[in-house]
């Protein structure tokens, strides 16, 4: 049976014994954005007649496809990609206008999740399964393919999508090997993060990684009773174990822990949950990023306004805090952190309507 390319390492294709050099074979496959188009737009490698003919029996150049593209006013651009079952995930593209300009990718690492925070919208999926490395890489791909940049040292990539990425580590880690392989795209792993929320045996596992990402921990609360409402998952991964997690966390030199907060009006943002938070992140190496809740239908929380916003911020920052307003790409369709699901999905479960997209 043909090997899906998008899952391929160069230890693989070195053991498939192609009739060529595998590092060039390898590099053809997955730099999918140097692909030759035909008279119709199809995109294929290109190879020589040997190598042709090799990947013709031996390899699968099915890429998840692109079923449905939005694009926000503010350029961030949402994908709903179908995989070889049917099931459907999405992916965020964002680029960004900077001097050099780069590209962030947000993907997904499960159909659905299993992690039931109230407050993102892809709980309401329930977890209907993991992806494998092959469709995890496969979405990078399809996604550069469609939009680009050509230049994969121009493309960060976050674990910020549907699922939760330690919850199906060793796909993860596999894909992350993969995206990283100096023959393939050559993506830095110190441009991939991983944001958790908060598995300690999984944060521990993924610091022991041969081809270790960043961490980013989704914290949202200040409290083992706030967190366990905010988040069933947090009734077995306590705030106390969390903290010793990060703080045995091995990180590169200039390299600092990712703290992401979701901010809910009248539920985790008064200066009792600001005060805490800053407790929570003194003495580690941090980034703390405060994320307005992104609202959705169906749900039952408040986003906070701009100003309490603020406050929060800068109560955050007068405590040494590296604390910033993080503000969201795409949530006029629906891309934004936390809005990510979809349709097909939550009609086959009978979930309720969380608006049409």
């Amino acid at each position: 049976m043909p090997r899906a390319f998008a899952d391929l390492t160069l230890a693989d294709v070195v053991a498939m014994r192609p009739p060529g050099s595998p590092v060039h074979l390898l590099g053809a496959l997955h730099r999918v954005t140097r692909w030759p188009r035909d008279g119709e737009g199809l995109a294929a490698p290109s190879l020589g007649r040997a190598l042709r003919s090799f990947v013709a029996q031996e390899i699968d150049l099915a890429l998840p496809e692109i079923v449905d593209a939005k694009h926000s006013d503010d350029g961030a651009t949402k994908l709903l990609l179908r995989l070889h079952d049917g099931a459907q995930v999405e992916a965020v593209h964002m680029p960004r206008a900077v001097r050099n300009p780069r590209v962030t990718l947000c993907i997904s690492s499960q159909v659905g999740c299993a992690m039931g925070c109230g407050f993102c919208r892809t709980a309401a999926m329930g977890l209907v399964r993991n992806l494998d490395a092959g469709e995890i890489v496969g979405q990078v791909l399809a996604t550069l393919l469609a939009l680009g940049p050509e230049d994969p040292q121009r493309v960060s990539l976050v674990f910020m999508g549907m699922g939760e990425p330690l919850h199906n580590l060793a796909a993860v880690l596999r894909a992350i090997e993969i995206l990283c392989e100096p023959a393939g795209l050559g993506l830095s792993p110190m441009r991939i993060t991983v944001s958790t929320s908060g598995l300690v045996a999984g944060i521990d596992a993924l610091a022991q990684a041969r081809v270790r990402p960043a961490l980013a921990l989704s914290l949202n609360a200040t409290t083992d009773a706030q967190r366990g409402r905010l988040m069933p998952i947090a009734r077995s991964n306590s705030l106390e174990d969390l903290r010793a997690a990060l703080a045995r966390f091995p990180l590169r030199s200039h390299e600092k822990l990712t703290l992401e907060y979701v901010l809910l009006a009248g539920d985790n943002d008064d200066d009792d949950d600001a005060d805490r938070l800053a407790g929570f992140a003194a003495g580690l190496r941090h980034n703390l990023n405060v994320i307005p809740w992104n609202a959705f239908d169906g749900a039952s929380f408040t986003r906070p306004s701009a100003p309490r916003t603020a406050e929060f911020v800068a109560r955050l920052r007068a405590q040494g805090c590296l604390a910033t307003v993080r503000k969201s790409r795409g949530p006029d369709v629906a891309g934004a952190c936390g809005q990510l699901a979809t349709a097909s999905i939550r009609t086959r479960r009978g979930a309720n309507d969380l608006g049409a997209r």
